[in-house]
Order: C-alpha cells, then sequence, then structure tokens
C-alpha cells in the first residue's frame, strides 16, 4: 500500500510537471507570436519563426522556405547547432542548395517531405527518416555520410496566409530529449505547439508582404511621377531621380560627423529612406508647370524660338535697303550723276554692315548668361526703336516690347513672370504633398520636399524660411538639388559645368549664406561632389577640386 502511494504520488508529480512544463512552453508560444508581430525586417521575422520552433520543441536542426511563383520552395534559412550550421537570415552565409520544385514534369513531387507537406496542405510528422516508407530522403543520407550527423525525426509544418494559400513550410529536425539529451520523435505536444506558431507565422508573414508589396508600389508609384516629371522635358530628365542620390550621400556623410552642429545628426535607416521619399518627390508639383517655361531654351523661346521671325524682319532690312539702293542707283544713272554712284555704295555697304552686325548680336544675346551689361541692354532697345515696314505697308518699331524685355533678360532666359511660374511648382509640390496621409514614419516628406527652394538667409521661397525654421533634410536637399543642376549636361540655358566651377558657385552661395555652412563643409571635406560626380558626371567635367581654394570652405 505504502508503494503504491509513492507510486501515485510521483506519477502526480510527473503530471504536474508536464502540465507546468506545457504552460510555460504555451507562454513562449505567446511571447514569440507578440515579436513576431512587431518585426518589420523579413529576414529578421523569418529567423525568428525558425528559432522560436527550434526552441518550443527542443529541436537540433530546422529550415525555413517560402513558396515562390515558379512553384518552387525556396531555403530562407538553416541552422544545425551540433554541427554549428548557420546560413541565410542575418548571418549573411549564402545558401547553396536550389530551391525544391513543388512539380516534377508536370506531377506533384511527393517524394520530397517539404513539397508533400505544402502540397498536401498538411503536417508531416517522422519519427524515424531512414525508416520511412513513401518520401526520398536520399539527399539527407548523403549529408548525413558527409558531415556524420544522424537525422532522425522529422516535423514539417505547411504555412498558410489568410487566402489559404501555402507561402511556405517549417522544418523541424531531430527533436531532443530535455533530459538525456538522446533524439526523439516530435511528440504530439510539439506537433500541435509548431502548428500553432506556424499559423502566427504565416499571419506576420502575410502582413509582412503586404507591408513589402504596398511599398514597393509607393515606391514605384512615386518613381514613376517622377520619371513623367523627367520626361515631360527632355531638359531635366534625370533630375529627379539624381537629387535623392545626392541627398542620401550628402546625410550619409553628415551622419559621420563628430563634432560642430551636426555631431548629434544620427539620422536612422528609415530617417534616411524618408528622405529619399521626399527627394524623388520635390519637383512633384511641376506637373502643373508650363512646358514651353521648362523648356525655355532661348530667351525669345515660347511654343517656338522666335529668333526665326526676328530673322526675317533682318532679312526684309536688307532687302529693303538694297531696293532703295538700286532706285538710287538706277535714277543717279539714268541722270548721268555717277559721281553719286560710289558713295550710294558706301552708304549701302555700311547699311548692310550694320544689319548684319545687329542681326548677329540679337542672335547672341538671344541665348542666356550669367549677366547681361546695361551697355548691351541699351543696344537692344535702340535697336528696337529701328523703324521698318511690315507686311501691311506699316510703319513699326523693329522689336516689339515683349520681344525686348525678353532679350534684355539678365541672368538665363526667363522673365521674372516666367521665373514665377517655374518657382510656383514648389507651392503646388507643398499642395500636393500635404493632402496625401502620409504614414507616421514620412510625416516629413512635405516639409523636406516643399523647403528645397528655401535659403539659410530667408531670401528663398515659397515661405522665406530661415535656417533655424528649415529642417536637416531640407537644408541637404537643397544642396543637392543646386549641386545637381550645376553639373547637370542637359540643361537648355547653360553648359555643364565642371566639379571646380560648380564648387566655387557653391562656395559663393554658402558665403551669401544661401546654403547651410555645416552640411557644405561636409560635402567639401567628406568629397560627396566626387563620389556622385564618379558615377553620374562627364568624365570632361571630373577636374581637379583644390579645397583651400573653394569660396567660404573652411577645413
Amino acid at each position: 500500500m505504502g508503494s503504491k502511494t509513492i507510486d501515485d504520488q510521483v506519477g502526480k508529480t510527473s503530471e504536474i510537471q508536464d502540465v507546468s512544463n506545457l504552460l510555460a512552453r504555451v507562454d513562449k508560444l505567446n511571447q514569440l507570436g507578440i515579436a513576431l508581430s512587431s518585426e518589420r525586417d523579413t529576414k529578421r521575422l523569418l529567423e525568428n519563426i525558425l528559432l522560436g520552433a527550434k526552441d518550443l520543441t527542443n529541436a537540433d536542426a530546422g529550415t525555413m522556405y517560402t513558396k515562390t511563383v515558379e512553384e518552387t520552395l525556396k531555403f530562407e534559412i538553416i541552422r544545425t547547432d551540433s554541427l554549428n550550421i548557420a546560413m541565410g537570415g542575418t548571418t549573411g552565409v549564402d545558401i547553396p542548395y536550389p530551391a525544391l520544385p513543388l512539380y516534377k514534369n508536370g506531377q506533384p513531387n511527393l517524394q520530397m517531405i517539404a513539397a508533400a507537406a505544402a502540397l498536401r496542405d498538411t503536417t508531416i510528422n517522422i519519427p524515424d527518416a531512414y525508416e520511412a516508407e513513401g518520401y526520398d530522403f536520399s539527399g539527407t543520407k548523403k549529408f548525413d555520410q558527409m558531415t556524420g550527423y544522424r537525422s532522425k525525426s522529422f516535423l514539417t509544418v505547411p504555412l498558410k496566409n489568410h487566402e489559404n494559400e501555402i507561402i511556405g513550410v517549417l522544418q523541424l529536425i531531430n527533436a531532443k530529449d530535455a533530459h538525456t539529451g538522446n533524439i526523439i520523435a516530435f511528440s504530439k505536444a510539439d506537433q500541435q505547439l509548431a502548428e500553432s506558431l506556424a499559423s502566427q507565422a504565416a499571419i506576420s508573414m502575410t502582413n509582412q508582404r503586404l507591408i513589402e508589396d504596398l511599398k514597393k508600389l509607393f515606391e514605384s508609384f512615386i518613381e514613376a511621377i517622377a520619371n513623367a516629371i523627367d520626361d515631360k522635358s527632355e531638359y531635366t530628365g534625370g533630375h529627379c531621380e539624381r537629387v535623392p542620390v545626392l541627398s542620401e550621400l550628402l546625410a550619409k556623410a553628415a551622419r559621420r560627423c563628430e563634432d560642430g552642429v551636426l555631431k548629434d545628426y544620427h539620422p536612422t535607416e528609415e530617417d534616411i529612406y524618408e528622405l529619399r521619399i521626399a527627394a524623388w518627390m520635390h519637383d512633384c508639383g511641376k506637373v502643373v508647370t508650363p512646358e514651353y517655361v521648362v523648356d525655355k531654351a532661348t530667351k525669345l523661346e515660347t511654343i517656338h524660338d522666335r529668333i526665326h521671325t526676328v530673322d526675317t524682319r533682318f532679312e526684309v532690312l536688307k532687302r529693303d535697303a538694297e531696293i532703295a539702293f538700286l532706285r538710287r542707283k538706277m535714277e543717279a544713272m539714268e541722270q548721268g550723276d555717277h559721281a553719286a554712284i560710289a558713295a550710294m555704295e558706301e552708304d549701302f555697304n555700311q547699311s548692310i554692315a550694320k544689319i548684319k552686325s545687329d542681326q548677329a548680336f540679337v542672335r547672341e544675346v538671344n541665348v542666356g548668361g550669367e549677366f547681361m551689361s546695361a551697355e548691351r541692354q541699351n543696344r537692344v532697345l535702340e535697336i528696337g526703336k529701328t523703324q521698318w515696314t511690315d507686311g501691311t505697308g506699316t510703319k513699326v518699331n523693329f522689336l516689339t516690347e515683349d520681344e525686348i524685355k525678353n532679350l534684355n533678360i539678365a541672368k538665363g532666359t526667363l522673365t521674372p513672370e516666367e521665373r514665377t511660374i517655374i518657382n510656383h511648382h514648389v507651392v503646388a509640390t507643398q499642395n500636393m504633398l500635404r493632402t496625401l496621409p502620409f504614414p507616421k514614419h514620412l510625416r516629413r516628406v512635405p516639409e523636406m520636399a516643399g523647403s528645397h527652394h528655401e535659403a539659410i538667409n530667408g531670401r528663398g521661397y515659397p515661405d522665406g524660411l530661415t535656417g533655424d525654421q528649415m529642417s536637416v533634410g531640407a537644408k541637404i536637399m537643397a544642396i543637392a538639388d543646386i549641386f545637381e543642376a550645376l553639373t547637370a549636361a542637359d540643361r537648355p540655358y547653360k553648359p555643364a559645368k565642371t566639379l571646380s566651377e560648380s564648387l566655387k558657385i557653391l562656395g559663393f552661395m554658402k558665403k551669401d549664406q544661401h546654403i547651410d555652412p555645416d552640411l557644405f563643409k561636409v560635402f567639401i571635406k567628406e568629397k560627396v561632389y566626387l563620389e556622385y560626380a564618379q558615377t553620374y558626371l562627364n568624365p570632361k567635367q571630373i577636374d581637379d577640386v583644390i579645397p583651400e581654394k573653394i569660396p567660404g570652405y573652411d577645413p
């Protein structure tokens, strides 16, 4: 009787321990589920699923597969503790094995246990692979022979998403007895826990995949918009693509600063991503900018270059001068006044020479430049006031007021009104982006994208912000936008500048407090300009840069 009582007590104690152990494993399963739901990195998610399943079932090894569109199972994570094998996931070690085909010659591949679990949508629990029938374990046995390992118990669980589709397979190998360490079969409790984890894992994987798909869709959409804006003008192609590159290079260089104002600038990868998105979208407002303004290659260009119309007038002037000369010459010859003919020819040649000179001058000033002197502007006015007879026989000024106004543009090719139209693209960008419900991690996109034309001295546009009112991201984009424009080879109003020329202009802008001085210093010191140039500039533009000679640069 006493012996039986002791046995009963031992049995009850064992049952209590089993229940306690099971409760602990269930609690661990719940914790795993919570951890999986918060993981945003796909590699870490898959790794955590496998490691969590191994821990729950006390398995020595395991493999995580994902199903591909090619109807295969791709190896994602491989772990074998006793052999110190760790491949895939965050290890950085590539998995050399080819994906497992779900079908061979059009037939279901039911001989391979992982493929069979996926195709049959059922968990397969095998106590000993060497004794199992109906499955091909030749590859497993070959591996064992090479490594001295003994693959025995297998627990293979399919993962299904919310649409009841198989998205992966979790395979665990060699369950270990918690007390002896011996290899045993996976228990019913092991299977139930693994299936429960697989269910939670499938939800996390599906959510992660949906997030990734939405992210790719979002990125593709904004890149499509940016490319459409670049395609809108043959002269700005690639601008929206290159500014993000420059912005990211400068941001990462600034992150390396260990002293000065930027020593506390520590953007995360998520912050860098936010900046990249803002840079892609910084010119989205140009969808409302007329092409004739964006593409205005010369001062007289609208739908076409009006210099051709002005050229025609000059040709009329030449024709009229020639006709007048010939008439006077005929009259002199009829009157026998041969002495006057030489003087007439001299006057005619001088008139033609002046017309040709004026014509060449107008063609020259029609091309935009950095500066136009008052003397040249006055000459345009004088030419404009010259009288000529139009097609109706009416005497009118040679140039219209609008033509004079355009030809006398002191810098570039745009009039103040056209410059206002161009500048409005930033307002349009702000209006467009502020209407979009950006998620929390992208909430600063409208501010950064909409402030890239602001200046530290408060003289930028559209809001006249000062440096302390601008984010670091907006200041970074301001420099990136300017430098890209200076070095771009596709602008109609200027040739592409060399590195030294561009940095000289950037230096003067720093001295004028147009751009952030600390970021300018980083841009030069860390040679951000050179890293960008080696990929995006013509080799002829990459000349020798002497930092000490750059205006405003103090190393």
